[in-house]
């Protein structure tokens, strides 16, 4: 157990983690040959498209179109399941980011939840076709 004599013990700091780390080399503004510093320079923003990168949307317009995919899939047969849980998927985590498209993401939440149903609608009356359920 380790008692605390608020600061006024000398040793208090040498014990690793704690223990102040040597300089190696020196940082700070550039001094010219007399010793002064360089003169102020002020700030100014950076001109240009490269200067901030932006984060675009990218998810909404897939799970949209995966979406009509897997809608016009599930409208003929059932295999279109894979592709319409892609949709639901991926426009879940489009509607949680800040700069998606919302209108885009919840026409894709709907559309993939239709296309979804109908394929499992295909996929059910299949298998009481082929006779596995009853």
């Amino acid at each position: 157990m380790t008692v605390s004599t608020g600061g006024t013990d000398p040793d208090r700091y040498t014990k690793l983690p704690t223990a102040p780390t040597p300089v190696r080399t020196e940082s700070g503004p550039q001094l010219d040959h007399e010793g002064s510093a360089v003169e102020d320079t002020a700030w100014e923003p950076t001109v240009g498209t490269d200067a901030i990168p932006v984060d675009e949307p990218r998810l909404a317009p897939w799970a949209l179109l995966s979406a009509i995919v897997a809608l016009f899939a599930s409208l003929f047969v059932g295999w279109g399941i894979p592709v319409a849980l892609i949709a639901v998927v991926a426009a879940t985590l489009s509607l949680r980011r800040p700069l998606e498209s919302r209108t885009m993401s919840i026409w894709a939440l709907v559309l993939g939840s239709v296309a979804t149903l109908y394929s499992a609608g295909w996929l059910i009356w299949a298998a009481y076709r082929f006779g596995w359920f009853g």
